[in-house]
This record gives structure tokens, sequence and C-alpha cells, in this order.
């Protein structure tokens, strides 16, 4: 069983989609297990404050190194096979293969940052890795994070209830089902959009290759 423990401001917005469907579903199996860990409560001073101004001036506010740190020391499994990954407009492109790789740990560790960043140590000595989910730039790193851990939670065994549900064995390739014609009118005019004749054929030869020249 892998544990995801997603390091955040805001519970609120992962522990909706955490609980519901295909990781919901793997959690209630212990296949999977997700954690929201609010860091804000590892915070030290007074007022739980986890950020604060940038040395050398600049807009907005920088997520402290001190509450994030002090939440992973505390949280962390001793002896387990762990990663700890940031989320960052400057980390490397998250792929399939990344996903395939991250599923051969017991735990993953996502520091969701905020604001106009985290105090880059956090990049240098506390995370493994920095990942980005593509080239545009999030409010925060919740969303990266439950995308990353659905991509993981895809590749182990029981997840998607059957093994060969996964794309990259099945491939990616055009689906259609009932109604067999759909007609609408546009324009004035009457369209009929139709499913590929070869798709009813019964024909599993023909459909395989049609599937197969369109992934």
């Amino acid at each position: 069983m892998i544990t995801f423990k997603i390091l955040t401001l805001f519970p609120e917005v992962i522990e909706p989609y955490s609980k519901a469907s295909i990781l919901g579903r793997a959690q209630k199996k212990k296949l999977i297990k997700i954690e929201c860990i609010d860091f804000r409560t590892f915070s030290q001073n007074r007022h739980h404050q986890v950020d604060e101004k940038a040395y050398g001036g600049g807009p907005g506010m920088v997520l402290m190194l001190e509450p994030i740190y002090r939440a992973i020391k505390k949280t962390r499994r001793k002896n387990k096979n762990t990663r700890v990954i940031l989320f960052s407009t400057r980390g490397k492109l998250f792929t399939q293969k990344d996903a395939k790789r991250l599923s051969k740990y017991q735990e993953l560790i996502f520091i969701c940052g905020r604001y106009e960043g985290v105090d880059e140590r956090v990049a240098e000595y506390v995370a493994d890795e920095e990942l980005s989910v593509g080239d545009f730039v999030l409010a925060g790193g919740e969303i990266p994070a439950l995308l990353v851990t659905e991509a993981v939670s895809r590749q182990i065994p029981g997840v998607l209830g059957k093994q060969e549900s996964l794309e990259e064995i099945k491939g990616s390739y055009p689906a259609y089902t009932r109604p067999k014609i759909f007609t609408v009118r546009k324009n004035g005019k009457v369209k009929r959009w139709k499913v590929p004749e070869v798709l009813l054929s019964g024909d599993h030869k023909k459909i395989a290759e049609w599937r197969r020249q369109k992934r």
C-alpha cells in the first residue's frame, strides 16, 4: 500500500476529491492511503504564520521553511521507502514514466506551494525532487498533488479493477456507445452523427486493426 501525504494549507480542497470515485474506492480497499497535513499547525509562532516577505524585496509572500520542515520530520514514517516531492514551475515535467517510477515507493510526500512560492531551501535540502505538471501557473500545488496521486494510484494492481484498463496497455483510441446514429439539427440542417461501421461489424480482427490505427 502506498501512503500519499499531501502537505497543504487547504485540506478542504484535497479531501472531497480523494474520497470520491477511483481514489475513494482504492482507499476503502486499503490499496492506497491519502493523508492531508495542514502544515500551518506545525508553525511555532503564536499566530501560526507560515509565510513571510522575501529577503531582497519583491511582491507577495513566500512560504517559510520551518513549518514545512517540521511537518515532514514529524509525519514521515521511519524505515519506509519515501520520496518527498515539491511542486514547482521550475520542476521536471511529470510524465507517465514518473507515475510508474513513483508507484514503487511506500510513501510519497507532496509539498503544495502557495502565494509567491516556497523558501528555496525546501527545494535544496528537504525535497528529493521538484515536479511540474505543465507549462502554466496555478494558484497552488493542490491540483498537481491530486493529479499525481491519481496517476500513480492507477499503476497499483486492483485500483482500476481491471489492469487492462490502463491506457498504456490497451492504448488510447476513440470509443462509441449507443445510439448508433444521433440526429441533431444544426443551422437549419439535419445532421446524423454515426458510429463507424467497422465497430458494428462484429469482426474483432478488423476492430482491433482500426483501434491500432487510431491510437
